[in-house]
């Protein structure tokens, strides 16, 4: 596993080894060996039966065979690859997000090819390498020609592309596309407040009377949210079938909330009456990028804007077909939303920064 200790592999991890009943090796960058060793414990405290099956051991996925001491040895242990490291920052530069979702993904891959006894290769991508597509997006979507709205979602985009091609050739492989990860909807619980989390933190720094921006017509377009824990639920489920080789699943929301009706229901949930200030969504992310202060002003930053205006539909077909019985779906927001908002008033001390 790849992104350990991150949230999504610091959840999914457990799961996976309670399914298995195997161990993992888990390739940590050097500057998160400290966190990774406190995660660990604190799994094993939780469930002692993880005790010794999980093994940290240096690397970067941005150099080749991903850094190790001896990829040789580990590569003949492996039956199954998880890669969910990347650089997840919607105002990532194009180098580092080429040299860590696109370099990286092809270093995981070429150790992979090395694997004699691999039985599947599991990739984490985004819903968003749809770029600004208008219109439904399929699972089986890719190559839409839509424009992007910035280099996280290029390059994310970019990595899938080397993921299938591997397919094409024979790689038994699963990706899964998340759509926007909030907290744990039964808890609330989240390990950074970024994204969709400035509007929620904007609210909170206001009185009962606050105000939000509003980006063109807040009835057109939908925010495709998704507690952590439906996509560890899916995802654990979905890996273990079969028939999922070869397939890509969109953890998304079938039925999203419109931005105005999703503004509504942070109103109710913050106790506050919410005033409305239509902004030009091109004019305001052109003052965000050049004046000094207006993101303090605004209260959001650039590259969420187009986050309210985005054209696309993300179809979850494949998602529901193989989740069908399970009990496993998507909640909607307005049901789990309290508790997002609970944990962020226990927690002010997560920051937004990520992983990289």
């Amino acid at each position: 596993m790849t992104g350990f200790p991150g949230f999504l592999g610091s959840s999914l991890l457990p799961r996976l080894l309670a399914r298995t009943g195997s161990g993992a090796i888990c390739v940590v960058q050097p500057a998160y060996t400290a966190r990774a060793e406190q995660r660990v414990a604190d799994l094993v405290r939780t469930e002692p039966s993880l005790g010794g099956r999980i093994r940290l051991v240096p690397g970067d996925i941005t150099q080749p065979e991903l850094g190790l001491e001896d990829p040789a040895a580990l590569v003949a242990e492996i039956t199954e690859v998880w890669h969910l490291a990347a650089a997840y920052d919607l105002a990532v530069s194009r180098e580092v997000g080429m040299r860590v979702n696109v370099e990286g993904t092809r270093y995981v891959l070429d150790v992979t090819a090395r694997c004699p006894n691999l039985e599947r290769f599991h990739y984490f991508s985004t819903c968003y390498v749809s770029g600004r597509f208008t219109g439904p997006f399929a699972e089986h979507d890719l190559e839409v020609g839509a424009p992007f709205n910035n280099h996280y979602e290029a390059t994310k985009h970019l990595a899938e592309v080397e993921v299938r091609a591997r397919m094409t050739s024979g790689l038994p492989a699963t990706i899964y596309r998340p759509a926007i990860v909030l907290g744990d909807s039964r808890t609330g619980e989240a390990q950074k407040y970024d994204g969709l989390y400035f509007i929620f933190q904007l609210l909170l720094r206001q009185p009962r009377v606050a105000v939000l921006p509003e980006f063109g017509d807040s009835t057109a377009y939908t925010a495709n949210v998704v507690p952590s824990d439906f996509v560890i639920d899916a995802v654990t489920h979905l890996s273990s079938l079969p028939q999922s080789v070869g397939r890509t699943y969109q953890l998304a929301d079938p039925h999203p909330l419109t931005i105005d009706e999703w503004y509504d229901a942070l109103a109710e949930v913050t106790g506050r009456w919410v005033v409305r200030v239509p902004l030009p969504a091109g004019l305001t992310r052109m003052a965000l990028g050049r004046v000094p202060g207006a993101t303090t002003l605004i209260g959001v930053p650039a590259e969420l804007l187009d986050y309210f205006v985005n054209p696309t539909h993300f179809l979850t077909d494949h998602t529901r077909a193989d989740l069908a019985g399970t009990g496993i779906a998507c909640p909607p927001f307005r049901s789990y939303a309290h508790r997002i908002i609970d944990f962020m008033r226990t927690h002010p001390e997560i920051s937004s920064h990520a992983m990289v």
